[in-house]
């Protein structure tokens, strides 16, 4: 195994080895961990107490952070008619229907982060499971992302909109903005994360449900969140 760099070794040296912070004192502390000379991205990565393998423990959800993500989106929208001017009005990067849906299914093309598509089009946009479903573009009105309200969808998700899943080993992984966004917002947008995640806690699941929580800039080390705060918050609902 690779040894680590010096800029790694001197960002992890700033980490507390064993200590579990709040989430306060994490948020404030991850953008000081940045290895590279860019503007690196800050992200989470929350272990819950759930089995994603039964369909009734699958925790899934969107949100709107308070001071977005730092990165603008390319959103796709398959819509006719007034949907399609609503969504290029809203700012769409792509709109369109037969012409998306043929390119998507013959070429493979994917060159946007999210698929918005009208009710009507679903039928469409079905056949397209192979290409999108492992990319995870699939739209889904548990998103939000199969709506009518186009413009709504393509405004939330040029604004900062987050869509999260948990993955098979039961973790979910967000963006929660840019290192230079520093302690205050990257701590407001981890706390409305958490509250979505906390709310999504599935009947089913038995145990501690916010197993561990980490919070890391793209390159950097990750600092570990002590999550009793949490679970307290998630108790007294």
């Amino acid at each position: 195994m690779p040894k680590p760099g010096k800029k790694y070794r001197r960002a992890a040296a700033k980490v507390e080895r064993g200590r579990k912070y709040s989430l306060e004192e994490a948020c404030t502390l991850v953008p000081q961990t940045k290895v590279a000379n860019f503007d690196e991205g800050v992200d989470i990565a929350v272990r819950l107490g759930v089995d994603p393998k039964h369909a009734d423990q699958m925790v899934r959800g969107a949100i709107v952070l308070p001071h977005g993500t730092g990165k603008t989106l390319r959103v796709c929208v398959i819509a006719k008619g007034d949907k399609a001017r609503e969504a290029k009005d809203a700012g769409a990067d792509h709109v369109g229907a037969e012409d998306i849906a043929e390119r998507i299914q013959k070429e493979g093309w994917t060159d946007f982060d999210s698929l918005v598509a009208t009710p009507d089009m679903m039928a469409l946009v079905g056949r397209l499971g192979r290409v999108l479903g492992p990319k995870g573009l699939m739209p889904n009105p548990k998103m939000g992302t199969v709506t009518n309200d186009v413009a709504k969808a393509v405004r939330e998700l040029k604004g900062g909109r987050v869509e999260f899943r948990v993955e098979k080993s039961g973790i979910v992984h967000a963006r929660l903005g840019k290192a230079s966004f520093g302690g205050d917002k990257l701590h407001d947008n981890a706390k409305a994360l958490l509250e979505t995640v906390i709310k999504l806690k599935p009947a089913t699941a038995k145990g501690t449900y916010l197993r561990s929580i980490s919070v890391s800039t793209t390159m950097g080390p990750g600092v570990s969140v002590d999550p009793g705060p949490l679970l307290a918050a998630l108790e007294a609902r």
